[in-house]
């Protein structure tokens, strides 16, 4: 079955909210009587800082001029935690949040603006507090609902002791998380129900919360056919840390989170100063050398189809993750390489909130601390280096959609061209120390004679025998080339 993504996905450049530490907008009506922890509270003490949709809302300017077409929220449903992964009504936008008009507000306010929402879909767990878990949780063996769940015993005890393991299937043994019985025809309806409802309300896609622990091809083929049906245009990526090109046939979804570009992004441009003890998601971080570094792209890019490679979402952390900035030890001359290398590689880019202002910390929950809206703390040199770097993706198409050419590897150096129709780009990384001249062969990119003019940092160029010669790349930057 031959894959189609949505077209705008290949032109997107993606940011990741975290919906309770993002901003919080006065606009949002709350309940009275609440009340949230100060802004800015250190993350490690849990609680609710009270970030809202409304204060999504209120920043889409700065959203927008950050060059940013396409948003992904972390999830947005009724739920007792903050990061809202534990889901009590899959069909209710938290109160805390401003409720179901505060999403449509977020949606209709993007849409105006040509930005596209998407939401986290968490569907192989629930809380506690979900109604059917909370029915059986009262009603033990008579509950109508008691095979929405797997219980392996009774009485059902959602409240073990602290090293007890919970008498019933949850997430990573969680006794918070109990495990959908997917098998369960009702089960899988409500989820269905769910997929397509948002996307019918306007969502523009789903990010799948660790999709591999709900082995079912069947249910995610059905998953995919709901929300097409609802919206042809929807995107659907999931959480999937490693190479997985059999999600990618056509059938199941459009991309996957592109970790395995980021540990080798990380590896090498962070390479002198990696944190190699961290190991994101559990996989190694390892610095690599030119040749280690191209390898791995061209062996990601050829593990799946073309289509999947222009919808994947290109990360470099996330809420899953400690921030860049931690993992290269603030070492911000990676963190620009790296942010370059996504903006001119195959695939959607994705800003992790605050990361563009300098924003660090290790994993969770230091990497989820609340956005700090005081400029005065902000890195404005980062920031402009950021919108600086999205400019240059949305204004070059071959950038975005063109095909991809491993030219050189060597040393500090590696360069790649980008082909579309007519117009080349050649894009030279120097992760180096010290300033580069470099000769890079275009063989099968460009013809003798084409003349390049430089895009980022300054170069003027013709190819003479298949080769762009002495091309000057300065110390820990990029040189970026265009047909002219």
């Amino acid at each position: 079955m031959a894959l189609h993504v949505p077209e705008w996905v290949k032109h997107a450049v993606f940011y990741q909210i975290f919906p309770d530490r993002f901003a919080r907008s006065p606009r949002a009506k709350l309940p009275r009587g609440i009340h949230f922890k100060p802004w800015g509270t250190p993350p490690e003490e849990q609680g609710f800082q009270g970030g809202n949709l409304p204060g999504i809302t209120d920043k889409l300017d700065y959203l927008q001029a950050l060059g940013v077409n396409a948003l992904y929220l972390n999830p947005i449903f009724a739920s007792a935690s903050n990061h809202r992964y534990h889901t009590y009504d899959y069909m209710r936008v938290d109160p805390l949040l401003g409720g179901d008009q505060a999403l449509r507000e977020l949606l209709d306010q993007a849409h105006a603006r040509g930005i596209r929402v998407i939401l986290d879909g968490v569907f192989n767990h629930a809380s506690r507090g979900f109604w059917a878990f909370h029915h059986i949780a009262e009603c033990g063996h008579n509950s109508p609902y008691v095979d929405w769940f797997i219980v392996h015993d009774w009485p059902l005890n959602p409240y073990p002791d602290e090293n007890e393991r919970p008498n019933y299937a949850a997430w990573w043994d969680l006794p918070a998380l109990p495990k959908f019985n997917i098998k369960n025809p009702g089960v899988r309806d409500h989820l269905l129900e769910v997929a397509r409802h948002w996307i019918e309300f306007g969502a523009d896609g789903w990010r799948l919360d660790v999709p591999e622990e709900i082995h079912d091809v069947a249910f995610w083929q059905e998953f995919r056919r709901v929300v097409k049906e609802a919206n042809p245009d929807a995107y659907i990526t999931g959480e999937i840390w490693h190479t997985a090109p059999e999600w990618l046939q056509g059938d199941r979804f459009d991309a996957v989170m592109n970790y395995v570009l980021s540990r080798a992004v990380l590896g090498f441009f962070g390479r002198e100063t990696l944190r190699t003890d961290y190991r994101p998601g559990g996989y190694e971080l390892r610095p690599l050398n030119a040749q280690e570094f191209m390898a791995q792209l061209t062996q990601m890019l050829g593990a799946y189809p073309w289509e999947a490679n222009l919808a994947q979402l290109n990360l470099l952390d996330s809420h899953d993750t400690a921030r860049v900035l931690w993992m290269v030890q603030g070492d911000e001359s990676a963190l620009r390489l790296a942010v370059l290398c996504l903006m001119t590689m195959p695939g959607a880019p994705c800003i992790y909130y605050g990361d563009e202002i300098g924003m660090t910390g290790a994993s969770d929950p230091d990497c989820r601390a609340a956005f700090p809206w005081d400029e005065s703390q902000w890195n404005h040199e980062l920031l402009d280096f950021y919108r600086r770097a999205t400019a240059l993706r949305h204004a070059h198409p071959v950038l975005r959609t063109g095909g991809f050419h491993s030219l050189h590897a060597e040393g500090d150096i590696c360069a790649y061209g980008r082909a579309l129709d007519g117009e080349k780009a050649v894009v030279v990384l120097n992760a180096g120390t010290s300033p580069a001249r470099v000769d890079v062969s275009v063989a099968g990119l460009a013809p003798d004679r084409m003349a390049f003019t430089g895009v980022w940092n300054q170069g003027e160029q013709v190819v003479q025998e298949q080769t762009l010669r002495g091309l000057y790349v300065p110390p820990r930057d990029a040189l970026v080339l265009v047909s002219r």
